[in-house]
């Protein structure tokens, strides 16, 4: 990590293929010095990188190697999928640098496809309703945001979103922002290419998307203050 990011190489996708077919304690202890050179080394890295360019650029996303790596360890007390271990790898970078506070900016790294996501996901119910509050009180604001995000290829997720309207938004039925008070998240998201992840710039890769999805952050954020 001394020599910054120098990018994912094959082995780190060769790691969670085999994992994902060796989900025993046994094996990952004998391959957890190859989950730390190959994954997590080159991850923390690249949150440090990520960090720094950011606020060379003046966004206000901050992260470190220590907090913003996410454990492999799944939490499997509620699923009924007892694997141990998570297939991917992931890191989040916000305001202040941890996991917990509102607005982020994620990479997900995955053999099956790496993804950099940006907003506010799965705010709690306050939250929420402020931010469902800001599209139904600010239907402008919130139309220069969607207008702005399209512009740049980009949408909010309506993957998990509510078949109807919430409670104390009948007034938004006939609203073109309607679907947008069902979300339950406000997030965007766009795949990494392939070639983009085994050199340094993928750190640029992610800041200008940073950079791109600010306005959701920010709007979201005005929303919560």
């Amino acid at each position: 990590m001394s020599r910054g990011f120098q990018g994912f190489q094959p082995a780190a996708a060769q790691f969670f293929a085999e994992l994902a077919v060796n989900q025993e304690r046994g094996w990952f202890n004998d391959n957890k010095a190859r989950y730390a050179r190959d994954v997590k080394a080159p991850m923390g890295a690249l949150v440090e990188d990520l960090a720094a360019e950011l606020a060379r650029r003046g966004i206000p996303i901050t992260g470190d190697a220590r907090r913003s790596l996410f454990r492999i360890h799944r939490d499997v007390r509620f699923s009924h999928d007892k694997a141990p271990y998570k297939t991917h790898a992931g890191a989040v970078l916000t305001r202040d640098g941890r996991k917990a506070t509102a607005g982020l900016l994620y990479f997900h790294l995955a053999p099956t496809g790496c993804f950099m996501a940006a907003g506010f996901y799965h705010p709690d119910p306050s939250e929420l309703s402020r931010l469902r509050d800001s599209v139904a009180y600010g239907p402008k604001e919130f139309a220069v945001l969607e207008t702005h995000l399209a512009g740049n290829g980009l949408a909010l997720s309506r993957e998990e979103t509510l078949s109807r309207l919430p409670r104390g938004y009948d007034m938004m039925a006939d609203s073109p922002h309607a679907w947008a008070i069902k979300l339950k998240n406000y997030v965007t998201s766009r795949p990494v290419p392939d070639e983009a992840l085994a050199t340094p710039a993928l750190v640029g890769h992610i800041a200008d998307f940073a950079a791109v999805t600010l306005p959701l952050l920010e709007w979201g954020w005005d929303a919560l203050s």
